[in-house]
């Protein structure tokens, strides 16, 4: 029965994040029949070195469809970028990429436990994702300076395996949104730069601004829901939404990922990235609730999320990411490949098992 097979698909995946290397591979977008989205290399045109960006337009979509496409939007993107996984609920920060796949950030497979922040890209994995992260670029306002640089970059002596100059996170958000459904800018400010749409939410909660579709609140203010951002400041480090009121609309590094699962009883949130050591990967976050507050994130190694950026639309069932058109789409062929051994580690998580392979 299809609710059964649902949680087996999302039980392989996210076994992941157990101990070593399950042998996942990427897995193609779907078809347009299956999920209708314009992938992000349709925005872009020629080789690593000469690339350009085309003309790109975004949707905009009933506030009561966009939650949902977020997720599966951002699901997709993880899927082709390979199912890696940074689980942060270990105390070691793990990082688990599938074996034989290497990220926009990363000359090899990475050993677990092993922490670089900047790694040789692999001219091979580079040269796939290279159009697919340009075309993240493309759908805001700085995309031709920052691929000006790109490509300048790839003609000098790394070829295609260098790194990204510029990070790129706040670009794939802004596709997700731009591709799910918040194609107007009063709705969501596309950018290169996390705070800018940090600072739209922030604006949205003190002047109760009904066009924004996200509005900030600190942690443990409101429930965290799949298509929601989880928003964290590393230079300089805030803690709560006020500390950053106080530096509108000046630069800061900062980063969110898109909230695609709520696993309140494994005390865990999961949340899509880019950029997330080269690649699009997901977070495995510990979470906490106390007394009358909602569950939230809680804060490791100096990495505090304080904001929370709620969109302004209908909830969908909290494990949302299992009922994802890329998670029902894996054949039994994929899904077979993790150990046995690793997915009875998340039988907890994921809940029952159908047999259907």
């Amino acid at each position: 029965m299809k609710t059964l097979v649902l949680p087996l698909a999302a039980l392989a995946i996210l076994a992941l994040s157990c101990d070593g290397y399950a042998r996942q591979t990427p897995f193609d977008r779907l078809p347009p029949e299956q999920f209708d989205v314009v992938p992000p290399t349709q925005h872009v045109e020629g080789a690593p070195g000469e690339m350009t960006t085309k003309g790109a337009s975004c949707r905009v979509l009933p506030t009561g469809e966009t939650r949902r496409r977020i997720v599966d939007v951002a699901v997709q993107e993880w899927g082709f970028f390979g199912f890696s996984i940074v689980d942060e609920t270990n105390g070691q920060d793990q990082f688990q990429r599938p074996t034989g796949v290497g990220a926009a950030g990363n000359s090899q497979p990475e050993a677990p436990n092993r922490r670089r922040r900047f790694r040789r890209i692999d001219p091979e994995e580079s040269a796939r994702v290279a159009s697919s992260i340009a075309g993240y670029w493309a759908v805001t306002p700085d995309r031709s300076w920052v691929l000006d640089r790109q490509n300048a970059a790839w003609n000098g002596r790394n070829g295609v395996g260098a790194r990204w100059r510029d990070p790129w996170s706040a670009a794939f958000v802004s596709w997700v949104m731009c591709e799910g459904g918040l194609g107007d800018t009063s709705q969501f400010r596309r950018a290169i730069a996390h705070h800018t749409y940090i600072d739209q939410a922030i604006r949205a909660r003190d002047r109760g601004s009904t066009g924004a579709a996200f509005v900030a609140y600190d942690l443990g203010e409101a429930a965290i829901e799949p298509g929601d951002l989880l928003c964290r400041g590393s230079r300089p480090s805030y803690r709560t939404i006020a500390e950053r009121r106080r530096q509108m609309g000046v630069g800061a590094r900062t980063h969110c990922d898109i909230v695609v699962k709520v696993d309140e009883s494994g005390g865990r949130i999961l949340a899509i990235g880019g950029n997330v050591r080269g690649s699009v990967s997901l977070k495995l976050l510990p979470a906490i609730r106390e007394a009358e507050a909602y569950l939230r994130p809680t804060a490791r190694r100096g990495r505090t999320v304080f904001a929370h950026l709620k969109l302004q639309a209908d909830p969908i069932e909290a494990d949302a990411l299992d009922a994802s058109p890329t998670i029902l789409a894996l054949p039994c062929a994929l899904v077979l490949r993790t150990p046995t051994r690793l997915v009875a580690r998340t039988l907890a998580f994921a809940g029952a098992i159908a047999d259907r392979c």
